[in-house]
């Protein structure tokens, strides 16, 4: 039902089925399609009040119908996850798209949510299906073993699934190292079994002034 036209721009064929997309992130549709705006961005009450006191006002919309409707947004790079059952952590803001199968909700995330000012809450999917998530240029997979822990900038981490344990570092960033300056307080390790997504361009964080 997922598919990709180039890199930037996925295609949903329906049957009578529904998708949950990013709020305005339709640019084209044929046959017949209904569009249905969804609150809180996860799953009932708790998603919507976490959403309202994190402020993240994450938007999605449900397509129902039968055609074909494609989805881009600001000519990022689109990246198709399929989920056998796991679960999928995302930030809200790389979110495109997620089939029928799948549930959305939010998870607490604590130290990493508050450093990016993006709020204590990230969004989780998790069921069978596909999930389309987006990175500003192409986007790395990153293997986490129990061997080869991995540390990330917290300005380019997208998403992560598998067994994977998180914890917070203090300091400077891969970029002070450079000696550009500035830049996030904090760094993500990750310990386990599992792979994270991460993009070649850093998101505005206020994380160097917490």
């Amino acid at each position: 039902m997922f598919r990709l036209q180039g890199s930037k721009v996925l295609a949903v064929d329906m049957t009578g089925d529904a998708v949950k997309a990013k709020n305005g992130s339709m640019v084209a549709y044929d046959g017949q399609m209904a569009f249905k705006k969804l609150s809180g961005g996860g799953e009932g009450i708790r998603g919507m009040v976490t959403r309202r006191i994190t402020g993240e006002q994450m938007t999605l919309m449900e397509v129902k119908g039968q055609g074909t409707c494609w989805f881009a947004d600001r000519a990022s790079e689109i990246n198709l996850v399929n989920l056998q059952g796991d679960k999928l952590f995302v930030e809200s803001s790389n979110l495109l798209a997620t089939d029928s199968g799948l549930r959305t909700g939010t998870s607490f995330t604590g130290l990493r949510g508050a450093s990016q000012g993006n709020g204590l809450f990230t969004t989780t999917i998790e069921g069978h299906g596909k999930a389309a998530i987006m990175s500003d240029g192409p986007a790395v997979v990153l293997r986490v073993s129990s061997q080869y822990p991995l540390t990330v900038d917290p300005g380019a981490y997208i998403a992560h699934q598998g067994n994977l344990r998180q914890s917070f570092q203090s300091g400077v960033t891969f970029r002070t190292f450079m000696g550009e300056g500035g830049g996030e307080a904090f760094q993500i390790r990750f310990e386990g079994d599992g792979v994270v997504y991460v993009q070649p361009s850093e998101r505005n964080s206020i994380a160097g002034d917490v």
